[in-house]
């Protein structure tokens, strides 16, 4: 809902601002007053164009601010594109601040919410909110891609709609693998030889993840068997050589020391250490000559161990890895994969299976969809000629087009084949002929100004329900009728208004009569620049004598015409 609307030196607007509530709405005023400025402000918020002859002589630029409250449907509605673009505001989720600014020179801006954006982003939400009679580049009934949206709320077949959609999605993942698996059958072949390979060269290796530390280990041994035999060699002479080594010192360092413990048994202790060190020291010798004499040169195992380790770098280094334990787990992956797909053939048929499953479900639910689209498109047509009648448009013909298209590869439906989307297969579109003799046409190509504000103002009362466009502005509704049909017009719109909210600029005071808030727009000329003011008329009085003025009656018996308006207007809508 339009709660607010701002407007600052905008053509002969100075400063304005406007408060609205739901129900209808109407704005009367003077030939020239500058009521139609306001449509053209708000069609700037919807991503028009914004000319720089509208900003008001001796400004620099124009300021249109709209402030709109959005309801649960609506907010579903928008929440796509509010969220892609970040637009929603966290402490105010449920409002949106259109602004858009004009300058004399420069570029023109937009925001929403603050956030700067793109006019074309405007048009993408405006057309969700706004729905403008009279100007039909905002009008939704004249898009054709609209038509199936309402005809299917109109015929309460969405839920069932969902449920093909969510069938046609499970239908283009299935597609898209069968697809990639007969695109890349020559690329799996070649991944398949080069992973049976690969499998063969790591599985011939006989790997084992501990191996290659040890290999380095044995391998770093027996590349220096010659420097570690010399050392441990040079070492165990050193321990027990002749009466030079230590193993003799030390021998005989315990025996003096045996000695002095027989004679001070304190000494013990050190004389225990002695023999300790004297043994040990032995052991070494015995060891590090065995080690010495073990340490021989082995080429051949040498020449082993080089292979061994050099097979296993060629490995790491082919699958760009680190470690043994890396390349068991590369062929752990190779293995699934080739699993995978030397299985891609019985996953083929399987899935071809599953497509000719789904086409023909898909076929069965878009026929009772296209069936039930039939029936609610003659339910529709004859509801909207019947209202039409009532607008003294007796010779109108309307007529809702459902057109299908054979394809080879669509749905299947009995022994054919039609062309489908997440919608079913029909294309739907909403004809009219607005005067006898001539062939039904698109809605957008049969009517302009009144006549077509007319048409659509029908459709919006059979529509009511379907149409989930929040906010209905009426211009020129009112143009080649009388006072008679105006009130019945004004009754229709009125009754918009129980799932709308209604603006409507009119002369007819039997329209204006029915309003729930009436505005009047004067237009100020005693100042250097004229300006228009727009103000809402506080009570009856105010009220009756704007449709006396409509009505072009003075004095007494004008205002009491006035007041019957009003009171007849306010039966109607009490029943």
């Amino acid at each position: 809902m339009l709660e607010e609307l701002r407007i600052h030196n905008f053509a002969v607007i100075d400063r304005l601002e406007l408060h609205f509530r739901a129900g209808f709405h109407v704005i009367t005023g003077e030939t020239g007053a500058g009521k139609s400025i306001l449509i053209d402000a708000v069609e700037l918020l919807l991503g028009a164009r914004a000319d720089p002859a509208f900003v008001r002589a001796g400004s620099e630029r124009s300021i249109i601010e709209g402030v709109i409250r959005l309801d649960k449907r609506v907010k579903s509605l928008l929440q796509p594109a509010l969220e892609r673009e970040e637009l929603l505001d966290p402490d105010d989720p449920d409002y949106l601040t259109i602004r858009r600014e004009i300058r004399r020179r420069g570029r023109s801006s937009a925001r929403i919410n603050g956030v700067p954006v793109r006019s074309e982003l405007l048009a993408e939400i405006g057309g969700e909110l706004f729905d403008i009679h009279g100007q039909s580049q905002h009008l939704s009934l004249f898009r054709p891609r609209r038509h199936i949206d309402l005809l299917d709320r109109y015929a309460g077949i969405l839920d069932e709609r969902a449920g093909l959609a969510t069938l046609v999605a499970d239908l283009a993942e299935a597609q898209a693998e069968m697809r990639a698996l007969a695109d890349d059958s020559v690329a799996l072949a070649q991944q398949a030889e080069l992973l049976r390979h690969e499998l063969d060269e790591i599985q011939a290796a006989d790997l084992d993840p501990a191996e290659e530390d040890t290999l380095q280990k044995e391998r770093n041994r027996l590349a220096n068997s010659e420097q570690l035999a010399q050392l441990a060699g040079e070492a165990a002479r050193l321990l027990d050589d002749d009466d030079r080594g230590a193993v003799d010192k030390l021998m005989e360092v315990a025996g003096a020391l045996m000695k002095l413990a027989q004679i001070d048994p304190q000494m013990n202790e050190q004389y225990d250490l002695a023999e300790t060190l004297a043994q040990g020291a032995q052991e070494l010798a015995l060891e590090l000559a065995r080690y010495a004499g073990d340490a021989e040169y082995d080429p051949l195992r040498l020449n082993e161990l080089e292979e061994r380790l050099e097979l296993i770098k060629g490995l790491k280094r082919r699958h760009n890895v680190d470690s043994v334990r890396d390349i068991l787990d590369y062929a752990r992956r190779a293995q699934t994969e080739l699993e995978s797909i030397d299985h891609s053939d019985e996953r083929l048929q399987e899935l071809g299976v599953q497509e000719e499953r789904l086409l023909r479900q898909i076929g069965d639910i878009s026929w009772r969809l296209s069936q039930a689209r039939a029936q609610a498109g003659a339910d529709l047509s004859a509801a909207v000629v019947r209202e039409l009648t009532d607008l003294r448009m007796e010779r109108t013909r309307f007529d809702v087009r459902l057109a299908q298209a054979e394809h080879p590869a669509g749905c299947i439906v009995g022994d054919a084949r039609y062309k489908f989307d997440a919608k079913g297969l029909d294309d739907v579109e909403f004809l009219l002929s607005a005067n006898p003799g001539e062939p039904l046409r698109p809605l957008a190509k049969v009517a302009s100004g009144g006549e077509a504000a007319r048409i659509m103002l029908a459709l919006k009362r059979v529509l009511t329900a379907a149409d989930q466009t929040p906010i209905l502005i009426f211009d020129e509704v009112d143009q080649g009728i009388g006072g008679r049909l105006g009130a019945v017009v004004g009754e229709k719109l009125w009754s918009l208004s129980n799932e709308h909210q209604v603006l409507c600029v009119t002369h007819l005071p039997q329209l204006a009569s029915y309003a729930d808030a009436h505005y009047q727009a004067q237009k100020d000329l005693q100042t250097a620049h004229a300006a228009t003011q727009v103000r809402q008329l506080a009570d009856d009085d105010e009220r009756v004598s704007e449709l006396a003025d409509m009505l072009g009656a003075g004095g007494l018996a004008g205002l009491l015409s006035a007041r019957e308006l009003l009171d007849a207007a306010r039966g109607v809508k009490r029943k």
